[in-house]
């Protein structure tokens, strides 16, 4: 679907496209049943090219001058192993760790980087495939951006709660955990204890929302940013009055993309150092 305000309204428009394609039509705001078909095509076939990127650099890495690709990726493990070990402790653990991190933040610039590409130029190709097969292009759905789906960002920061709860187990033993679930932040008294659970759940809650919705929100509102860019331009194409607004749509498009390189590369540093950050805590001891 084009940003063409002669056809559809600017509200039609971003609806369309903030519209997964699901598996299903989907009952009520949350429901488990349906798949986000598109995220998971897009964030799995991401992450299968980073992979491929990767194991062709390691592949080819040599003792000698790197090339540009090699030197960047040795500069980003030797930063990440850095961040590692100043904040998770145990060895063991970061042998598994460390390698998580780094990946994480590779394939979230990567999925991040997917909100650079022209608003309309995946969903048109979509569609004009789909009208080949006799389907109604307006009801063709296709978002490119899977840190921009909630299911997917939620997803993740559930994944790293899991695990920071398996290393919390893990170091401290089932009886130790237990135990600090109940007697931390306000003390081992019999009667602090709901409180303290309370709180601990509180605080394991708080975290794997933020550590979410804060990745989701960024690359939401960036979406819309761009969507909005576009229908300027689309509007300026609607008039011979209007071109003003189609220049002004370049200049505008250029600018938030050149801004944006600075968000999808923080969103993913933010992302790591949590992840880092969380299973890091899960090794204290209270």
């Amino acid at each position: 679907m084009s940003a063409d305000q002669n056809t559809i309204t600017a509200g039609e428009y971003i609806i369309h496209h903030l519209t997964q394609w699901t598996s299903g039509p989907r009952v009520g705001v949350v429901d488990f049943g349906i798949v986000d078909i598109d995220s998971l095509i897009f964030s799995i076939g991401l992450g299968l090219i980073a992979c491929f990127v990767l194991w062709r650099v390691a592949k080819s890495m040599t003792s000698g001058v790197p090339g540009r690709l090699q030197a960047a990726v040795e500069f980003l493990v030797e930063f990440v192993d850095e961040q590692a070990r100043g904040i998770v402790r145990n060895a063991k653990s970061r042998e598994f760790v460390t390698p998580l991190a780094f990946i994480s933040f590779i394939w979230i610039v990567m999925m991040n980087l997917m909100d650079l590409l022209p608003v309309d130029l995946l969903p048109r190709l979509w569609q004009g495939a789909g009208a080949m097969t006799g389907h109604d292009p307006a009801h063709m759905y296709l978002r490119v951006v899977p840190t921009a789906d909630l299911s997917v960002a939620l997803g993740m920061s559930v994944t790293i709660l899991l695990l920071s709860l398996y290393y919390g187990i893990k170091v401290k033993g089932i009886g130790g955990w237990v135990h600090e679930l109940f007697t931390a932040p306000f003390g081992n008294h019999v009667l602090l204890w709901p409180l303290n659970f309370a709180m601990q759940l509180l605080e394991y809650l708080a975290k794997t929302l933020s550590h979410g919705m804060r990745l989701f929100g960024n690359l939401y509102a960036e979406e819309i940013l761009f969507m909005i860019i576009a229908l300027m331009g689309a509007a300026g194409l609607s008039s011979l009055t209007g071109w003003s607004l189609f220049f002004g749509n370049i200049v505008a498009g250029l600018a938030w993309s050149i801004f944006s390189m600075l968000i999808i590369v923080l969103q993913g540093f933010i992302f790591m150092m949590l992840t880092l950050v969380y299973i890091g805590q899960a090794h204290d001891h209270h």
